[in-house]
């Protein structure tokens, strides 16, 4: 089971980023997937999550309203579509996935995001 995250960057604040994380040798669609964040100094919290069939979502206050958390099961990929971003965002985001057959969960590398002037 490998979770690869990639599309962070440099942006400043207002703008917009969309981060992917793309699975591979797993049945995806049997996984509910999540994406954290950890800032220097900070606990790793959870900015947002998505049920298995993509019908159901859920974010932390923070981010609610700003970003949109999909996926696409024939991809094998789930995305973070972050918008209005602010420097509070600034962080490694790490997506995660947890089976629902057997709850085990699997970790991505984590991708930098820094907003900045």
């Amino acid at each position: 089971v490998q979770l690869a995250e990639s599309g962070g960057g440099l942006v400043p604040p207002g703008g917009s980023l969309r981060l992917s994380c793309a699975a591979s040798e797993f049945i995806f669609r049997r996984y509910a997937m999540s994406w954290y964040r950890q800032a220097p100094g900070k606990e790793r919290e959870r900015v947002a999550s998505l049920s298995s069939s993509g019908d159901s979502t859920s974010y932390t206050d923070s981010v609610r309203g700003r970003f949109t958390i999909s996926r696409d099961n024939a991809k094998n990929t789930v995305y973070l579509q972050m918008n209005s971003l602010k420097p509070d965002d600034t962080a490694v985001y790490y997506c995660k996935a947890r089976s629902i057959v057997t709850m085990g969960e699997y970790w991505g590398q984590g991708t930098q995001v820094t907003v900045s002037s």
